[in-house]
């Protein structure tokens, strides 16, 4: 393994206290909760949109945290839930007379400390919300789940729950709202190597030169089949077809397309990807109103990509529009 990396122990804090060194002015820092938190949240007149799970997909979550994006995040360990008294302190420290809404991707670790941090938190008086990402096709039940997994879209979910909280929209609204973006997402992913976790000293799974895993997890869990390699338009073709048929999106869709790294692409590969992708929704008779290349949820330092079509309507344009602030810059 070689990896810029100290204690493996230390991986996630010290990785966590980098991010807050660098975001001094805008991002608050809780160690002892794994809490990375907007500086100037909570406020009782927005409700708070709060995330946590494992590490190792950044910038999800922590680095989506924001204005316009997450009011704060508690990651666990890396492809790790995190511990439930982590996500109960969130939603403490998060408190709004508006709620709190949790967004939980669905994985059963995640879910079940979520529950158990909501169900303390009620109990305290804190009014919460929660909306579950399921937006992966690959498969219906796998290693860490019971039904879908949470992976990319996850991403729109953020982005139009938080922008309709600085809008002043209420828990309930948003909890619809989420739901509703949830319900017109899709994605699938491909893998083309493994990845190690700093803490395991070896990779999560092993795969050979001329080999891919279709339809993978952002843990590594298996996805619908193994193949053999081919060239990127064949890989493009079979995933495109696999996430347009779920939903199923139809000619005239109006749609955003997100073309997701898992964090050892490429960006010249990413786009040669795209220009598939775009072919192909062409061909589909999709209109792409929107379009997002680059690394969104990774699985550390594995070569892979996963597509995500978003069916768009005249609200989720607007909130996609609407402008955010979080620790990622260009320039």
């Amino acid at each position: 393994m070689k990896k810029f990396v100290n204690d493996p122990a230390n991986f996630v804090r010290e990785m966590m206290e980098g991010l807050a060194l660098a975001n001094g002015s805008t991002l608050r820092w809780i160690p002892e909760y794994n809490i990375i938190s907007r500086a100037d949240m909570p406020r009782n007149d927005k409700v708070s949109i709060i995330q946590g799970s494992g590490s190792g997909h950044e910038p999800a979550h922590i680095m989506m945290v924001g204005k316009g994006m997450l009011d704060a995040a508690c990651p666990g360990n890396v492809f790790a839930a995190p511990p439930m008294e982590y996500c109960y302190e969130c939603i403490k420290l998060m408190k709004s007379e508006r709620g709190v809404l949790n967004l939980v991707n669905n994985y059963q670790g995640d879910r079940m400390v979520w529950d158990m941090a909501r169900e303390m938190a009620e109990a305290d008086g804190i009014k919460v919300g929660v909306v579950i990402i399921d937006d992966d096709v690959a498969v219906q039940n796998s290693t860490y789940t019971v039904g879908r997994r949470g992976v990319a879209g996850n991403w729109f979910v953020i982005k139009c729950c938080a922008a309709a909280a600085e809008r002043g929209a209420t828990l309930e609204e948003l909890v619809s709202l989420g739901k509703k973006v949830n319900s017109v997402v899709r994605t699938m992913g491909v893998a083309l190597t493994s990845c190690t976790p700093a803490a395991k000293g070896t990779a999560i799974f092993e795969i050979g030169d001329d080999a891919m895993e279709v339809g993978i997890g952002i843990h590594g869990e298996p996805g619908r089949f193994r193949a053999k390699m081919k060239q990127a338009d064949g890989i493009v073709d079979d995933v495109f077809d696999a996430v347009v048929k779920d939903l199923p999106f139809k000619r005239g869709d109006r749609v955003a397309v997100m073309v997701n790294g898992m964090g050892g692409t490429p960006f010249s590969e990413l786009y040669l990807l795209y220009r598939r992708v775009a072919q192909d929704c062409a061909k589909g008779g999709l209109e792409v109103a929107r379009n997002y290349v680059g690394s969104y949820c990774t699985s550390l330092e594995m070569a892979g990509v996963s597509l995500t079509l978003l069916r768009l309507d005249g609200e989720i344009e607007k909130l996609l529009d609407a402008p955010a602030e979080i620790p990622i810059r260009v320039f």
